[in-house]
């Protein structure tokens, strides 16, 4: 259990100082470690469960640590973070194991900090009655406590969607995700990998949005299974899939992803077109476009080509070249919040603004590259309305030659469909936070 937990605070330390990515710092960790399925089980839900309630976490701690949380040793730190979080919102864990359990982590740090995690954590189980803190406050502050969100997303969200819709993704972003994983139409049929599923132990049902999804509600690692390793399956949210789905693809046309890493919708656009025509897959970064290519070459995908670019220089070689142009651009992320809750805690307004000035550079590029008829496709991860709607608007003011088309993919009740014809997903149990634009160059 000790190791387990230390384990968890090597993560958290990575995550919260370090500005690491958590799915990818904790995959390497339980993949480096050596940790029983049931420890790993309990690594996962520590680090993500402690991400995303820190702030009413931390709030709890002020109130019995008088120094400043920042200036504490960051061990000590996260190991009061995660034992309150299994004190307040886990009840499968005796308290007497979690408090014996910091202690004796602590006192590998130091035997005086061990004394302070020691009485911090009982005094919280002796108050914890006092914590409910929903009817205290003003608004927004009971709705950062109840739902551990900073003050700035949760008036951001309230403020752009209305109280009850605001609430609502407070809420949804903080349920646990499921896996889904999209068929590889050129390698295997939707009926064939769902009894494989099945027949290898997997707990599945159809996807909500999509037709080529699957959801994986129980079984071992998705990434190991041979329907992976093979290519009939590759992991991606359904929200994601959507993209794809809305860009009106043809068989041989000619398709620029121009922030493709790490590559699945470029994956999916190939297959949509069977392997004919060619993808043409940019990214920033070399090492992330050998994501696209391993990737490609898992799925038996033979048309797509990679190349270094930024997508804010402008490529005059590519003018008037493009069918269709995605552009699902550098964001803010906040419609990922299940999935990576560090983003609560490593993004802040100024980071966001500065975020709108690349957007609307890749906007103006990639509107160049558009054949007369041809389609640019824009798509975020983020529900803030800045980065999406209105930067749109700001683009067709712009560029009056393109103009939007209505979007429109059946009712979901999570899905607005917004008067201009864009589209937001709001973030549920089954997908992510999404938003999608299309436009077409008509003149």
């Amino acid at each position: 259990m000790i190791n387990a937990r230390n384990t968890a605070v090597k993560i958290l330390k990575q995550v919260l100082y370090n500005n690491a990515y958590s799915n990818t710092v904790l995959s390497m960790y339980l993949n480096r470690e050596d940790l029983s399925k049931k420890d790993r089980a309990l690594v996962t839900e520590i680090v993500y469960g402690t991400l995303k309630y820190k702030y009413t976490i931390d709030s709890i701690l002020g109130s019995f640590i008088k120094s400043n949380l920042k200036k504490m040793d960051v061990d000590i730190v996260n190991i009061l973070r995660m034992s309150i979080y299994q004190l307040r919102y886990l009840d499968k864990i005796p308290e007497f194991a979690v408090v014996n359990e910091a202690v004796e982590l602590s006192k590998k740090r130091s035997i005086k900090l061990s004394k302070l995690v020691n009485g911090v954590l009982r005094n919280y189980l002796r108050n914890k009655d006092n914590f409910i803190r929903e009817d205290k406050g003003n608004k927004i502050d009971r709705l950062c406590f109840k739902y551990s969100f900073p003050h700035w997303i949760t008036e951001l969200f309230i403020t752009q969607y209305g109280e009850s819709t605001g609430e609502s993704i407070l809420k949804n972003s903080n349920a646990v995700p499921k896996i889904t994983v999209r068929i590889n139409s050129l390698k295997a049929k939707y009926e064939q990998v769902w009894n494989e599923l099945k027949k290898n132990g997997y707990d599945v049902e159809k996807g909500i949005v999509c037709k080529e999804a699957v959801v994986i509600k129980g079984g071992s690692n998705i990434e190991s299974n041979p329907l992976f390793r093979k290519g009939y399956i590759t992991v991606q949210d359904e929200s994601a899939m959507l993209v794809a789905n809305l860009m009106d693809i043809e068989k041989n046309m000619i398709v620029l992803d121009l922030c493709s890493a790490p590559g699945g919708k470029s994956c999916h656009i190939a297959e949509l077109m069977n392997n004919t025509g060619k993808v043409y897959s940019y990214d920033l970064y070399e090492n992330k476009l050998a994501l696209v290519k391993d990737n490609a070459k898992r799925l038996g995908i033979e048309n797509i080509i990679c190349n270094k670019m930024n997508a804010e220089r402008y490529a005059e070689k590519l003018s008037g070249t493009a069918d269709r142009v995605l552009i699902d651009v550098p964001c803010s992320g906040l419609g990922l919040i299940r999935k990576k809750p560090e983003i609560k805690w490593n993004k802040d307004q100024q980071s966001i603004d500065s975020l709108i000035k690349i957007q609307r550079n890749i906007m103006l590029n990639s509107s160049k590259y558009v054949k007369l008829g041809g389609k640019l496709v824009y798509s975020t991860c983020t529900l803030n309305k800045m980065e999406n709607g209105e930067n749109i608007k700001w683009f067709i003011k712009k560029n009056p030659e393109f103009k939007l088309e209505k979007l429109d993919y059946g009712d979901f009740g999570n899905i607005i469909y917004h008067r201009e014809g864009y589209m937001t997903i709001l973030p549920n149990d089954n997908v992510d936070g999404f938003f999608i634009a299309k436009m077409i160059k008509y003149r």
